[in-house]
């Protein structure tokens, strides 16, 4: 049996674990009661062949990879053959309702497998939809997926890594920078690193007493490790990050040191106000100001957390204080409208962290499937008729 070739050699999706086979007892059991009757159904009466349509009804980013590479996996594991149609390569734009792909086969063996492909399509592809604005607002920028700590389960935290690493891909495409890595070690293939970067998290720095002693603690355990240290813990995120570069100007001079910003939104970066924010921020992109804006871009550039005020204000007490090549990496609520307020104020971002590709509204991430055909005859459910083969060929026109 020859297996279908998707023509992605996407990193990670092989060896994930949600793309693994699972046996018939453990499919039976996952899978909708009513696709288990109907396999038991036409296995009596007998086997037709049928292809499904598959399909989201939003825009989406295609990123089939893993259910693909799991629906190979279990036919494989039944020795049954099977063809796929990709309409829409992984990485490319897809309108709504747009067929994704078409899988043809047997009819016993796809019938209680509906259910979990389903599950493995329609959030990664609303998921890399979502990296992919993120990543295009904020071009010059790199991201790092860090989305595991809001995932239900690995499971999820895979399908939402594998959507950043194919969403910042397409960004790339586009002349974005893109997701370059994620902060967790079993995810890193798909953005084709071996190991989740990151340092330290508030705990430490509670544990260590001060933010530069818990950057000593860090550096003497990694030292080959490039030092990415928390500011915002009590509140003084000029004074201590000025206090590391001091006590560390080698790293601050070589590039690798960089500050992390996470202020809570309950409070202002040291030294900022709304009058001081407006003025950072006026000063250094007065463009970014002066058009409307609604209150949560406001409060984006000018208002507490981390706003393009605060990241700019970093950036000019580092370079006042002969720390020109110290990084500064931002966290905290970076969406898609977040990252275009910080692109028109020029917020000098090198890298953001961020998990908020994760869907908003899980409503749209539901994909879905229908038979088109069975044995070579076209037919489906009235309404559904954009999905047949036919109707797609009659809108390509005879020159397609």
């Amino acid at each position: 049996m020859v297996q279908p070739s998707f023509g992605t050699n996407t990193p990670g999706v092989e060896t994930a674990s949600s793309a693994s086979p699972l046996p018939d007892s453990v499919i039976t059991a996952r899978t909708d009661s009513y696709f288990n009757r109907t396999k038991q159904i036409v296995s009596h009466f007998g086997d037709c062949e049928v292809t499904y349509a598959y399909f989201i009804r939003r825009p989406v980013i295609s990123a089939p990879g893993l259910m693909l590479e799991w629906l190979k996996n279990v036919m494989a594991q039944r020795n049954a053959p099977y063809k796929v149609e990709i309409v829409h390569p992984e990485g490319e734009w897809v309108g709504a309702g747009e067929p994704l792909v078409y899988i043809t086969g047997s009819f016993t063996h796809l019938a209680d497998l509906e259910t979990l492909l389903l599950q493995k399509l329609g959030s990664p592809c609303v998921a890399a939809h979502r990296a992919y604005q993120i990543a295009l607002s904020l071009p010059h920028t790199r991201f790092l997926a860090m989305d595991a700590r809001h995932c239900a389960g690995y499971e999820m935290q895979e399908l939402m890594a594998y959507a950043a690493s194919v969403g910042g891909r397409a960004a790339q495409r586009d002349g974005a920078i893109g997701f370059v890595g994620t902060a967790n070690d079993a995810v890193a293939p798909f953005f084709d690193t071996t190991q989740g970067y990151g340092t330290m998290p508030h705990a430490l720095i509670g544990y260590a007493g001060s933010t530069v002693r818990a950057a000593e603690m860090f550096s003497e355990l990694y030292p080959d490790t490039n030092l990415v240290v928390l500011v915002d813990y009590f509140g003084k995120e000029i004074t201590d990050a000025l206090a590391v570069c001091r006590r560390f100007p080698d790293l601050a001079a070589q590039g690798k040191l960089a500050m992390r910003l996470d202020t809570h939104g309950g409070r202002f970066l040291e030294g900022l106000n709304p009058q001081e924010s407006y003025a950072v921020v006026d000063r250094h992109a007065p463009q970014a100001l002066r058009r409307y804006r609604s209150d949560t871009e406001l409060r984006y550039l000018i208002g507490t957390g981390v706003s393009a005020a605060a990241v700019w204000r970093m950036r000019d007490a580092l370079d006042e204080a002969g720390f020109p090549h110290v990084k500064i990496i931002a966290s905290s609520g970076f969406g898609v409208t977040k990252c275009a307020c910080m692109a028109d104020a020029k917020a000098p971002i090198d890298v953001v962290g961020t998990g908020s590709f994760i869907p908003d509204l899980w409503n749209e991430t539901y994909a879905t499937a229908d038979i088109v055909s069975y044995n070579g005859t076209e037919r489906v459910k009235i309404g559904r008729e954009f999905l047949l083969p036919s109707a797609r060929a009659a809108q390509k026109g005879p020159s397609a």
